[in-house]
């Protein structure tokens, strides 16, 4: 019997030891690291990668959330070290931490702006510096977008204003400078949030440039052009764009010279800058000055049927007339038939030959002679 009890107690701790063996034990893995990051501004730094690597050589990484703060869970026990590198510091901050199981591990906080502020007041200095105009930058170009916006619906508003009725036009003519002084204050606030060596000053004037013209009003929209050849005078159609208000204000020579210089500065596009010219001048009513600019235009550009109706409308103009007898005989200026044929065969069936063709019938009737006297008839050609 004795022999028994002790056999039975001998297998029940065999049988107790057998279990133990098989339970799983509970992994003391439940110790944790976290914080919070503040950035060079002082503000909770989103999205900062932070890295740990235990002294056994595992290695774990997390970013930061949008309040700047970052936890590593279920760590062992043990040494880690927490390595924290912004992009704007060379080296990175490496911090020694020790968890235990059950334990609280004190939070790690770093302030990158204090911290930079007592290590290197320069560099402090010099990044407070960059994020402010960061933030002007910021300010700017949502001004200049948004007087980009009303720009566009200031062209929009003068596209539609020359369609009109009568009876719309004065509305639209409001609209149209409601909208250039709306697009002018925007790039007016842009520019003010600025740096002051902002290189892109002359975007600026070239846009308030535009909004005036647009509105029409000559005397701001030429002094913005000004100013924008004057921060950009490599910029052959900022010239171009001077050269169109200058010509519509009557003010030729100036005009000229912002035409010949757009010109030379850009040859490529020198034909374009000519018939603007031609344009101005035969808007203005000077036609006979127009033949020289709408000449080099034809030379530079011989596909263009407008510069070359343009032409011949000026070229009639600038015709010789003189008394004999009871006539008046018209002597064409050379090339004048053939700038309309020119016209007519580039554009058959368009506006600009249609206006040839006119032209070319009104030059028949002219060299035919004109009869001044009174109850006289013209003398058919």
């Amino acid at each position: 019997m004795e022999k028994f009890l002790k056999a039975s107690a001998l297998a029940a701790i065999l049988l107790l030891g057998l279990a133990s063996l098989s339970a799983p034990r509970a992994a003391a893995q439940d110790g944790k690291i976290g914080g919070s990051i503040t950035d060079f501004d002082g503000k909770p730094w989103a999205g900062l990668p932070i890295n740990i690597k235990s002294d056994q050589g595992a290695a774990q990484e997390t970013k930061t959330d949008d309040s700047g703060k970052f936890q590593f869970a279920n760590l062992k026990s043990g040494k880690y070290t927490v390595v924290v590198h912004p992009p704007q510091v060379k080296d990175p901050f490496n911090i020694a931490v020790e968890v235990h199981s059950g334990a609280e591990t004190p939070p790690i906080n770093l302030n990158f702006k204090e911290i930079l502020e007592k290590q290197n007041p320069e560099a402090a200095a010099q990044i407070k510096k960059q994020q402010e105009e960061k933030s002007k930058f910021g300010a700017m170009k949502q001004h200049f977008d948004q007087g980009v916006t009303l720009l566009e619906q200031e062209r929009t508003a003068k596209a539609e204003l020359a369609k009109a009725p009568a009876d719309q036009k004065d509305a639209l003519k409001a609209k149209v400078s409601d909208l250039s002084t709306q697009a002018v204050a925007e790039f007016q606030e842009a520019q003010k949030a600025a740096t002051e060596k902002d290189p892109n000053t002359h975007l600026f004037w070239a846009r308030m440039g535009e909004a005036y013209d647009l509105a029409g009003r000559n005397d701001e929209a030429i002094n913005a052009y000004q100013q924008a050849v004057a921060a950009k005078p490599d910029n052959a159609s900022y010239y171009n764009n001077l050269g169109n208000v200058l010509a519509r204000a009557g003010k030729i020579d100036e005009a000229k010279a912002a035409y010949t210089k757009s010109a030379e500065l850009d040859p490529t596009n020198a034909a374009m800058a000519w018939r603007n010219f031609g344009i101005s001048l035969y808007s203005a009513g000077r036609m006979q000055e127009a033949v020289e600019p709408l000449q080099k235009a034809t030379q530079l550009d011989p596909k263009s049927a407008q510069a070359w109706y343009l032409l011949g409308a000026c070229l009639v103009a600038s015709a010789d007339y003189k008394q004999v007898g009871d006539k008046m005989e018209v002597t064409l200026k050379p090339g004048t038939v053939e700038a309309y044929q020119k016209a007519i065969e580039l554009d058959p069936n368009g506006q600009w030959g249609a206006q040839a063709k006119q032209g070319l019938e009104g030059v028949q009737t002219l060299t035919g002679g004109i009869d001044t006297k009174v109850g006289g008839k013209k003398k058919k050609p």
